[in-house]
């Protein structure tokens, strides 16, 4: 750091007027090294692996996450996976946010690759969450087709308010109904980012434990949304694939804590 052309400690007090002038360091580069974590495999074959990624768990490393991710964990475990994607993210064909638990495939092979690649692309996979959202829907069931885009204020955050936002399809399902949650089945036709999440918002019930979309911060220490169900065709054999993961203990727990407080759904038709 240099304070008006002259070196300068860190400690150095500025004045008003001071220039300053600063060259970065280059930044480490990132590269996806197998790590020993545990790892849940949920369906295996020499195609693909499908896992049950646990809340906290990064997908791939970026900023912040160098480290203990999913593919560092696959890395180890598989010690190859497919190259088709770049080199922080090698099998990767979609991902799970950090505190979304649930199903996740990955492809072990360059063609399994393309071949999930295609079928996310055109919506043949089938994917299906699990999620408590605050309030009651009206109607129980239905569908929200609101385009998404990034909020241009709060860059972390998604947007259903821009007009030049991508199209998205989610369809839900009230399972039951508590005093102040719904426990929902959730499909989505799209893969936009934080989808169910900002669409759920959007009708002013956003996901228990969602701060980031409007809901107060949780003892869970993470939001309630769980991958429950996912469907694809085996990219060698053409078969139907459908694997399930149960919900996670600590989300089952919550339920059950909520059960003694339900709520009628036909009520709320």
């Amino acid at each position: 750091m240099r304070v008006n052309a002259t070196p300068a400690r860190a400690s150095h007090l500025l004045r008003p007027g001071d220039a300053v002038s600063v060259t970065p360091a280059d930044l480490p580069t990132l590269h996806a090294e197998p790590e020993e974590l545990p790892l849940k495999i949920l369906y295996l074959d020499d195609d693909v692996v499908v896992i049950d990624k646990p809340a906290g768990m990064v997908v791939h490393a970026g900023a912040g996450h160098a480290h203990g991710t999913l593919v560092n964990a696959l890395l180890h475990h598989f010690g190859t996976l497919a190259r088709s994607g770049d080199d922080l993210r090698p099998g990767i064909v979609h991902r799970l946010d950090r505190e979304t638990s649930g199903v996740m495939v990955v492809a072990r092979t360059d063609r399994a690759h393309q071949s999930l690649a295609a079928q996310f692309h055109s919506r043949k996979v089938e994917k299906i969450y699990l999620a408590l959202a605050h309030g009651h829907l009206h109607p129980p069931c239905g569908r929200i087709t609101t385009p998404i885009a990034r909020d241009p204020v709060r860059r972390i955050r998604m947007t259903t308010k821009l007009a030049s936002g991508r199209s998205a399809l989610t369809e839900y399902k009230t399972l039951e109904t508590f005093d102040r949650f719904s426990y929902l089945e959730v499909r989505i036709g799209t893969g936009r980012t934080h989808q169910i999440r900002v669409h759920l918002a959007s009708l002013r019930h956003p996901i228990y434990g969602d701060t980031v979309y409007g809901a107060p911060a949780e003892p869970l220490g993470r939001f309630f949304l769980h991958a429950h169900r996912l469907a694809f065709d085996s990219p060698s054999g053409g078969e139907r694939i459908a694997v399930e993961s149960p919900l996670a203990s600590e989300l089952a727990a919550l339920l059950e804590t909520l059960r003694p407080n339900t709520v009628n759904i036909d009520v709320l038709k």
